[in-house]
């Protein structure tokens, strides 16, 4: 239900999450689209608890570690952003814009090694799909 909504009423599709997710706390697409459209609307700190609250109720997911990395970003919280992702590449190795992300942060901290390593990873994964 909230995938129909997101496009018409993203008012909607955010409780139809929030249901889905407390119905079945292990259901970790509710937690993770929830927390997306909240971060969409700009509601960043209320994303943020429900990014958290998912990682809690429904343990280490890739790509909702990944989402709670660009929060942090979007926050000023590179640092922590870094940590995240770093867990999210722990969760799925494969996932390519995560590896992006680390090049960037890394560049920006001056840590070119780094940077250089996962801007390599990223090519790869991304000339190979």
């Amino acid at each position: 239900q909230g995938l129909e909504l997101e496009e018409t009423d993203p008012k909607a599709a955010i409780a139809a999450y929030e249901r889905a997710a407390k119905a079945d706390p292990e259901n970790v697409a509710a937690w993770i689209n929830w927390g997306r459209l909240l971060h969409e609307q700009g509601r960043t700190r209320d994303a943020e608890r429900i990014y958290r609250r998912a990682l809690e109720q429904s343990g280490n997911d890739a790509v909702l570690l990944f989402n709670l990395g660009v929060l942090l970003e979007d926050l000023g919280n590179a640092i922590e952003a870094l940590e995240i992702y770093k867990l999210a590449i722990e969760e799925d190795p494969n996932l390519a814009d995560c590896h992006y992300n680390l090049a960037r942060l890394y560049e920006s901290l001056g840590k070119l090694q780094h940077a250089i390593r996962h801007l390599g990873q990223y090519r790869r994964l991304t000339l190979s799909s």
